[in-house]
């Protein structure tokens, strides 16, 4: 996979936070959780399972994969995110790693309720598009970026550790 264009410094910082703790603006407008959202980190019990889950979805939105520890997310998120799910005390997210599995079986339902898809998948699926006759240009394009940059981008991922997925390749989107 190519990843030559990225400077070692970019590699580094793929799919993490910026040292530079998000702004209330940057919260407001990307770790903001709907009703729908709201809703889904609500069937968890616990305030610990509510504020982990949540806490996974707003990454994965945000950075476009998750991260192999959300204890790395910056405690300004998580304090935003606390107070949308009713958590009174957001260092209860120590909690939610406490048992390993409950972060994977919250991966995976966040990816089938939001339908993301790895890159990977999202390229092989629009490279079927492409191939076939009557694709228009636009549809080859899409095609050229995933191959290009969303490659790039999941090859780095790997190369930094963590599950790469992107809203490019949501379902719908």
């Amino acid at each position: 996979m190519p990843s030559g264009f990225l400077s070692a410094e970019q590699v580094a910082a793929y799919g993490r936070y910026a040292a530079e703790e998000p702004s209330r603006a940057v919260l407001e407008r990307f770790f903001f959780l709907d009703d729908a959202d709201g809703a889904e980190a609500g069937k968890h019990r616990g305030d610990h399972n509510r504020l982990g889950y949540a806490v996974q979805l707003m990454t994965v939105r945000h950075l476009g994969r998750f991260l192999p520890d959300v204890l790395d997310v910056p405690a300004v998120v998580v304090d935003y995110v606390a107070e949308q799910v009713g958590a009174a005390d957001p260092s209860c997210l120590k909690q939610y790693v406490e048992r390993r599995a409950t972060r994977f079986e919250h991966q995976a339902e966040i990816v089938t309720v939001y339908g993301y898809v790895s890159f990977a998948t999202a390229r092989d699926e629009l490279a079927g598009v492409a191939g076939r006759s009557g694709v228009d240009q636009r549809g080859r394009a899409a095609c050229a970026v995933l191959r290009g940059g969303a490659v790039a981008a999941s090859a780095a991922g790997a190369a930094a550790g963590g599950h790469d997925v992107g809203g490019a390749g949501r379902a719908g989107a």
